[in-house]
């Protein structure tokens, strides 16, 4: 039996949960953030709406089912915990020239190619620059927020040998020695 999936999901006072949809597929959280919506499409799974909790139940055992049932879950506590206190994704850049600057609803990156790159903002996602080399991303879908900030980390991820490039704010690079001369 799936051990995260069994557990009930507790809702906050100030969340609203619906199901609805074909089969009761859809998922719908509001709160103080804003509303979420996940569609979930596997007839293997069953919901039991409580006004203090949620559970998510499995009717068979078959191992792709067991596999779903705890990441429906998660999905659902992510949804939950995105409205209420929303997520957040801290990228550095470092490297001589190397900045940031929003304009709008586009961010511009200048990461020592001969042209600026330019990356779109997508709807739900705020972005703050500090000191041109610090920026924030935040969001209330933890998916939407990891997966821009991966998209903005990937157009110069960090080198081993200079440690120039955009990373992670907590993230460790594993430095290499150059060569050597004799």
């Amino acid at each position: 039996m799936s051990r995260i999936g069994a557990k009930p999901i507790p809702i906050p006072k100030e969340v609203k949960v619906s199901i609805s949809g074909s089969e009761n597929r859809e998922i719908q959280v509001q709160g103080p953030k804003g509303k979420l919506t996940g569609t979930f499409d596997d007839r293997a799974l069953t919901y039991e709406l409580t006004p203090e909790s949620l559970v998510v139940k499995r009717l068979g055992n078959e191992n792709a089912d067991r596999a779903m049932h705890g990441l429906v879950r998660s999905e659902i506590v992510n949804m939950i915990q995105g409205v209420v206190k929303g997520y957040e994704r801290k990228l550095e850049i470092s490297g001589v020239g190397f900045k940031a600057l929003q304009q709008g609803k586009r961010l511009n990156l200048t990461l020592g190619y001969s042209h600026p790159v330019i990356v779109d903002i997508p709807a739900g996602i705020e972005v703050a620059i500090d000191k041109q080399t610090a920026v924030t991303i935040r969001g209330i879908d933890k998916h939407l927020v990891g997966q821009f900030a991966a998209d903005v980390r990937s157009h110069r991820p960090p080198e081993p040998y200079q440690g120039k490039g955009i990373k992670y704010q907590n993230e460790q690079i594993r430095r290499k020695e150059g060569k050597k001369s004799k």
